[in-house]
This record gives structure tokens, sequence and C-alpha cells, in this order.
């Protein structure tokens, strides 16, 4: 069985990946349905989600599930449908850089955590 190596940083950027990649198929799911007559904008609160989360991990419960709520504010054409690729675009580069940054940042913490582990070689 391989070795697993956790570290509450590692935990809690494992679910700041999970977040940006909801946030991903939210938008996916909104740009799927632009000519879906009726469809209302869905998005969640990244920062809401991940502060969330955060609190879940220090109760040591599994964190919720995502809270997704429909987009007020939006300007709903006459078929009833709120979508607008000019916003679902920018959410997605904005949860494509979340996620980089995610990854990056993971990378990093197993980089020093393995350091560690070698630093008496």
């Amino acid at each position: 069985m391989p070795m697993q190596i956790e570290t509450r940083l590692s935990n809690e950027l494992s679910r700041y990946l999970d977040l940006a990649t909801s946030e991903v198929k939210l938008t996916a799911a909104n740009m799927a349905n632009v000519d879906t007559p009726g469809y209302k904008t869905v998005g969640m609160d990244f920062d809401a989600e991940m502060r969330s989360a955060l609190v879940a991990s220090d109760k040591e419960t599994m964190p919720g599930v995502v809270n997704v709520k429909t987009v007020d504010g939006l300007i709903t054409r006459p078929d009833g449908n709120n979508v607008s690729m000019d916003r679902e675009s920018l959410n997605l580069a904005e949860a494509q850089l979340r996620y980089r940054a995610g990854i990056t940042l993971l990378k990093r913490e197993y980089q020093n955590v393995m350091d560690a582990i070698h630093a008496d070689k």
C-alpha cells in the first residue's frame, strides 16, 4: 500500500482545488445552457465556500457540499435565459487561474515535505 503524506496545508489546498473545479463545472453548465429558454445562471461564492471548508477542517469534519445559487442581477433575455457569455468567460478564466495557483502551491508543499524527509541524507 502506498504511503500517503498529508499536511494541514495540503488538505486545505486539496479543498481549494476541489472548489476551483466546482466553479469550472458550474461555469461550463452555464455556457452549455446559453441557448436554453428559461435557464437561470447558477454560481457559488468561492470565498465563502473556502472559509466554510477551513472552518470544517478546524472541526475535523468533512467539508459540506458546495452551496449553489442562482445569480441575481443579470439581464434576462425575452426567452427567460440570463446567461452572459462574457461573464462566464471571465469566471472560467478566474477559476483556471485559481486552479493553477493551487497546483503550484500544492507542488511546493509536497517539495517542502520531501526536503524535510531527505534533510538528514
